[in-house]
């Protein structure tokens, strides 16, 4: 993530557990009306944009493949939830979220959508 970018913070849970993945580690929230994914993968969690960037495949409905990407389940794109790369080699980019887990609970951080970002 760019450290120029300016983030909302938004609390998902209490705490990882309380997130209650499904058998794919995938699960989907939303947040201030915008749904997105959160993975949970060797015990690091992810967030990535809902739909894949290809044909609009639910990301949710995919699965994590033993690399760590996760998986379209409509043509089997690949992503890295690192850093939101095709890793399969289409060269589309998937959008990724910051995920903190504090002291008092798991956060995932949008983009601030103020007209004035620009500005700062």
């Amino acid at each position: 993530m760019q450290s120029d970018k300016k983030y909302k913070w938004h609390k998902v849970a209490d705490n990882v557990a309380e997130l209650n993945f499904s058998t794919n580690g995938i699960i989907e929230i939303t947040i201030s009306n915008k749904t997105i994914c959160v993975a949970l993968v060797n015990n690091l969690l992810s967030a990535c944009a809902q739909k894949c960037p290809h044909a609009g495949g639910k990301l949710s409905d995919g699965f994590i493949d033993a690399t760590g990407n996760i998986v379209c389940p409509l043509h089997r794109y690949k992503f890295s939830l690192q850093n939101g790369r095709n890793t399969s080699g289409e060269g589309y980019y998937l959008k990724i979220f910051p995920v903190e887990i504090r002291n008092n609970g798991v956060f995932i951080g949008l983009e601030e959508n103020n007209l004035w970002n620009w500005l700062k």
